[in-house]
């Protein structure tokens, strides 16, 4: 079996972090495994509380990981302090990780800020040059990149710039924009569109979350990058696609559409 890893924070509610990344990487058949950055308080409604493990207890369970179980893919969700981000780092380089997903969550989605200048810094000088694929939201290509973007041409120009700046493949993720969920995959120097209509589901927890684990999932399995990305989306699509409706604000996505319920009686 094919192993991958999530180095982000729980999510109490189960749509977001670390329970999207297991629950999405066993939907693929990928035996998960987790490094928790943080602990969070948090439903569908918003975020009440957050304590954050210390660096050195991370890097505890990064090496319990890497010395028994290696996996054949990593992602990397939110990590909010510059300390913990060196740790990661620190430790991927000492591993010689492979497949490396990160989703450099920076900006929420009313375009707030969620990191300090700090953390960018490190997360830009000793993160991003390790990754695989990144699989940045507009805001936060524009902050990597530098550039504002409003066009499917600026996603590209942002992309290419990135690329230059870090190495590694990009995913411009498009769903800021109003009318269409198209998403951009530069590489090498090539880009490709993953073309998708907006899915009229307001229940969105946890999907950026869900993308990038479906992408290592992928990876873990030997794919192209191209053809993780176009698996991923059309994953993420299906769970969105099912319509899941739980809890009282933007609720998670059905993560084990396709999975049949084990042992069920009438």
């Amino acid at each position: 079996m094919k192993t991958a890893l999530t180095i982000a924070g729980s999510d109490s509610s189960g749509g977001a972090g670390i329970q999207a990344d297991i629950k999405t990487m066993m939907a693929h058949g990928i035996y998960a495994m987790s490094a928790i950055t943080a602990l969070t308080a948090q439903n569908t409604t918003g975020i009440t509380g957050i304590m954050e493990v210390e660096p050195e207890f991370l890097a505890k369970q990064m090496d319990c990981i890497f010395t028994d179980i290696y996996p054949d893919a990593v992602k990397i969700g939110m990590v909010s302090s510059g300390e913990l981000i060196s740790m990661i780092a620190k430790k991927l380089r000492q591993y010689d990780a492979r497949n490396i997903v990160v989703d450099p969550v920076m900006v929420a989605t009313s375009r707030a800020r969620l990191i300090d200048e700090n953390a960018v810094r490190t997360l830009k000088e000793e993160l991003l040059p390790l990754a695989a694929v990144l699989t940045p939201n507009i805001p936060e290509a524009e902050v990597l990149s530098g550039m504002e973007i409003h066009t499917e041409e600026d996603m590209v120009r942002a992309s290419e710039v990135i690329y230059d700046q870090y190495g590694c493949s990009v995913l411009c993720k498009g769903g800021h924009q109003k009318f269409t969920a198209n998403d951009l995959l530069y590489k090498e120097g090539k880009t490709i569109w993953f073309k998708g209509d907006r899915i009229a589901n307001p229940n969105t927890h946890g999907t950026g979350c869900t993308l990038s684990s479906a992408i290592a999932s992928n990876l873990a399995k030997d794919v192209s990058i191209e053809e993780a990305v176009r698996r991923a989306k059309s994953y993420v699509s299906s769970a969105l696609e099912a319509m899941l409706d739980l809890g009282k604000g933007s609720g998670p996505l059905n993560h084990c559409f396709a999975m049949e319920p084990y042992h069920m009686t009438d």
